[in-house]
């Protein structure tokens, strides 16, 4: 069985406590399908969803209503209905998510935050250690600043460890929210690469990307949020 991910009439409500439980609802009988190879691109303006989509595709959201089946490693799970330890399992080893934000635990190392998810994953100690250095140098983070804390890093130091976070490990699913906003031209080429060099090896991209330069470059097709609650 290649990787897909596939979310079947997903609905997502959000019941706003804090504003006298207004009722916002987001997502209504979202269907959509990623197979292995393909980098889908999520397109449509702030506030329609994207982001929500994705964190119910690695299964920080469950959903009101509806399947999110994610398939790796000769078997599909129904994240919507998973036990925790399952959900948890598989986004050590199966779903990789690259948020927009960084967020670890400080005083943390970089190139420990980075071999943390590689050691999660299955890897050797040392193996993981020398798998993060390979990453970060890819992505250009000075050695100088392996060892220290990124959140003492720049704000486009801070996305490449995110970024290297996540790519260290060969996900069959990779969820990308926004992973070059911070960059600059040279570094979001790089991240360019390394998104096509997954594709190439089977992932299963699905991803927002609202640098159009960027979504051209890597998206094999968009769907654009007007069109989500359709199957597509």
């Amino acid at each position: 069985m290649t990787a897909s991910l596939r979310l079947v009439d997903v609905s997502k409500t959000f019941v706003l406590h804090n504003q006298d439980g207004a009722v916002l609802r987001v997502l209504d009988r979202l269907s959509l399908e990623v197979e292995g190879g393909e980098c889908v691109a999520l397109v449509g303006p702030s506030g329609a969803g994207k982001s929500t989509v994705l964190r119910i595709a690695c299964g920080n959201y469950a959903p009101d209503w509806g399947r999110v089946l994610v398939a790796a490693g000769g078997r599909a799970t129904d994240i919507a209905c998973a036990p925790p330890r399952a959900v948890l399992a598989l986004r050590r080893q199966a779903i990789g998510h690259v948020s927009q934000f960084l967020r670890v635990i400080p005083r943390v190392p970089a190139i420990e935050v980075v071999a943390e998810a590689a050691r999660l994953a299955g890897s050797s100690p040392d193996d993981a250690h020398a798998r993060a250095g390979e990453m970060l140098d890819i992505l250009r983070i000075p050695r100088r600043l392996w060892s220290l804390s990124p959140t003492t890093f720049s704000g486009g130091e801070q996305q490449r460890v995110n970024i290297a976070r996540t790519m260290v490990v060969p996900f069959p699913i990779l969820l990308l929210d926004e992973p070059t906003a911070s960059l600059d031209a040279e570094n979001r080429a790089v991240v360019v690469d390394l998104i096509r060099d997954a594709c190439r090896r089977g992932a299963a991209v699905l991803g927002i990307f609202h640098d159009a330069d960027v979504r051209a470059a890597v998206a094999t097709r968009e769907v654009a949020c007007a069109t989500l609650s359709r199957a597509a």
